[in-house]
């Protein structure tokens, strides 16, 4: 299985980058709907600006693998903050999954920032040039 490493931490990295370059991308587009949103679970549009650079420089940082362990590390902390404010109403079987979405994809970023990026990043041809 070694000899897949390079290939599997490319995917895991881009497959957990995907949804958070979808959905940064997506609230420039709603900027309005999604600071009303925001608003409406108690937290200040006035973050919106920074929701959008951690999802979507965030993710492409990690889908990249450069400076991957910074951007997995806020990547896994901003999971763990939509989880715990935005989807604790446990009586609705949605918010229940998008919580324990929130706390799998924590998982993921984790364990990048514990392995970091592997061979098939930036920061590994970085290294070899």
């Amino acid at each position: 299985m070694e000899r897949f490493q390079a290939p599997i931490a490319l995917l895991a990295r881009l497959f957990l980058a995907y949804i958070f370059i979808i959905e940064g991308w997506g609230k420039i587009g709603e900027y309005a709907a999604t600071g009303s949103y925001m608003e409406a679970n108690g937290v200040s549009a006035a973050l919106l600006p920074l929701v959008i650079v951690t999802e979507l420089g965030g993710g492409i940082l990690v889908a990249a693998g450069f400076a991957t362990r910074y951007a997995a590390a806020a990547l896994a902390g901003f999971c763990l903050l939509t989880a715990m404010l935005f989807h604790t109403d446990f009586s609705d079987s949605e918010q229940v999954i998008n919580f324990n979405k929130n706390i799998a994809m924590t998982g993921g970023f984790l364990a990048i920032v514990a392995f970091g990026p592997g061979a098939w990043s930036i920061e590994a041809w970085r290294k070899r040039t």
